[in-house]
């Protein structure tokens, strides 16, 4: 199930994070790519007060940030985004503690996340952005496997 996650809603309740960060954006995006990855799925998120010059979207693997240009609100994005999508809200996430949006998201019979408890999930563990790139697997390989492939490309 992909996520709508509204940035400056969520920075406030992630560790380590604060909205007086110059790079709290950029920090939000990497741990979200860290759970989109984790999640397979794919992630929007919307940060507001962007200047006019530098309103925009960037794609980061699976999260798509909007830099939503100042003068409109994230919130109002979000919404207008959620219109959108119509009925297919509830095939999403929204996280997000604003009554709008939360109200929006139940008319469409969507889901929602208030952004403290996304965040817990996140502060718990579930996603430890300096553990998470570990916890694929090694690979069980044996050395006469090794072997055989290096005969294989090692031979004339």
């Amino acid at each position: 199930m992909p996520y709508l996650i509204d940035g400056h809603n969520l920075i406030p309740h992630i560790s380590d994070l604060k909205l007086s960060d110059l790079d709290d954006e950029a920090s939000l995006i990497k741990i979200l790519q860290l759970f989109a990855t984790h999640r397979r799925t794919k992630v929007e998120v919307f940060f507001d007060r962007a200047p006019a010059a530098n309103a925009r979207k960037e794609k980061h693997g699976m999260v798509l940030a909007h830099f939503v240009h100042h003068g409109i609100t994230a919130d109002s994005a979000i919404i207008t985004r959620l219109s959108k999508l119509g009925p297919r809200v509830k095939n999403w996430t929204v996280v997000s503690s604003d009554r709008e949006i939360i109200s929006e998201v139940k008319s469409f019979q969507g889901k929602s996340i208030k952004s403290a408890d996304f965040a817990a999930s996140l502060n718990q563990g579930e996603i430890d952005p300096s553990t998470a790139e570990d916890k694929s697997p090694d690979p069980d390989i044996q050395s006469d496997d090794v072997d055989y492939w290096l005969d294989q490309f090692t031979n004339d």
